[in-house]
This record gives C-alpha cells, structure tokens and sequence, in this order.
C-alpha cells in the first residue's frame, strides 16, 4: 500500500510545500517536508525515505548538489522540481544522479503517478525498500567484449572490475543487453524503463545514456541518428 512509502519533499516554497505535503498525505504517502536543502540532507541522513522530490532552486544547498549528496551515500529514487521545463537546472539534476524530474507547476495526480512509477521500477512500489531493479533480461552472464552483466545477480564488470550502477542505469543496461544490435527509441526506452504510458521528455534518455556510458565505456552504446540507440554486439 502507498501508506507504507516515505516521501522526502524538499521545497523552500511554503504553499507549495504545505499543498503539496497535504495531496501526497491524502494519496497515503508519509510525507517529511522541508525548506531546505541541508534540512533535506539531515532528514534523508534520519529516516532514510523510499524516495526524494527535490526542488532545484532550495536555499542552502541546491536541489541538484542535494541530490549528489544523496547519490553518493545511497541509490534511493530522486525526481528532481523544475520550474521550467527547458532549464538546464533539468539537465543538471539528471547528470547528477536524478532519475526523473517533474516541471512546476504540476499537477497533483500527475505528480503521483510518477512517483509509483518510479517506484514500481526501484521495486518497492508499496513501499519496500528493496532497490533491485526487474530486468527484461534473464540466464545469468551476458558479454560484451570487456563488459559483463550479470542478470541474475544485478551485477555489472568491466575489464573484470566492479561497476557500480544505479537501479535506473541497471534497468537501461538491461534492455540494451537482451537486444544487442539492435536499436532502441528514446520513446521505447521511455516505456520500458521510466514506465511512461504517456509521451515523456527524451533528454531524460539520453542523460541517462551518457552516464552510463561513462561508466560502461564510451563506445559500447552507439547513437543512431533520428532512431536511438544500440549496444554493440
């Protein structure tokens, strides 16, 4: 049930943090409501939420160097408040480890269905804190030249080291490992990983992409202009 999920909500906006703090409630979420950013960092450091909604612009420590923090020390969701939709304070909060973000004004029952979404992906949509992320993929080791998957055991190497992913970059890895060769849509990817039922923004893809790439090796995601992407084979 949503009653059981703990929701760290970061906004230095009163009304929009009492308004919002009150929807959630009525939806069945235990909401911990703060106006700022090292208040945020203290509450997630005590109670250890199911997920963050941070607010880029919070005085004292920005939501997005929030959410590093936050990164740094744990693998919880974070969807990142943007008060405009072509800021590059969105850009800057998914770099930083965010794995969605929604753009202000929201709606409530909006705002809802991205959090369950985002955490049935985590695996904890009725509120466990269970991080492993589902996966398309199934049968144990793939491999990709140096790179490993481990589908069976969440677990990715390269050249024999330990990478370390977030439960986002994992599910994305999965979906490029079960198909590889072949391409992949943002608009797919947006499906099958962030559980969009609805048309989402494709930066939260290709950011996404990026970091992964970073982690995995530049080359071993390849862009297919006006199609998407595709893991070399």
């Amino acid at each position: 049930m949503a009653d059981q999920t703990h929701v760290l909500f970061v906004e230095d906006d009163d009304v929009i943090r009492e308004a919002t703090q009150l929807a959630l409630e009525r939806d069945g979420f235990v909401v911990t409501a703060m106006p700022d950013g090292l208040s945020g960092l203290e509450a997630f450091r005590a109670d250890r939420p199911d997920i963050a909604l941070l607010d880029v612009m919070v005085p004292g420590l920005d939501g997005v160097s929030l959410c590093r923090r936050i990164r740094d020390e744990s693998t919880v969701p974070v969807i990142m408040l943007s008060a405009r939709a072509d800021s590059i304070d969105v850009v800057l909060g998914l770099e930083a480890g965010a794995d969605d973000y929604v753009t202000k004004p929201f709606d409530g029952a909006v705002l809802v269905a991205r959090i369950r979404a985002v955490l049935r992906r985590f695996g904890h949509a009725g509120g466990g804190r269970g991080e492993e992320p589902d996966g398309p993929a199934s049968g144990g080791m793939l491999a990709f030249g140096d790179l490993e998957v481990d589908t069976e055991g969440m677990e990715v190497r390269r050249a024999g080291q330990p990478v370390a992913l977030t439960p986002t970059e994992m599910r994305l890895l999965l979906e490029f490992s079960s198909a590889p060769g072949t391409v992949l849509s943002r608009d797919k990817l947006l499906e099958r990983v962030w559980d969009y039922g609805w048309g989402g923004d494709t930066r939260v893809v290709d950011v996404h992409v990026q970091r992964l790439r970073q982690k995995i090796g530049q080359d071993r995601i390849e862009t297919v202009r006006g199609f998407g992407y595709k893991l070399k084979a």
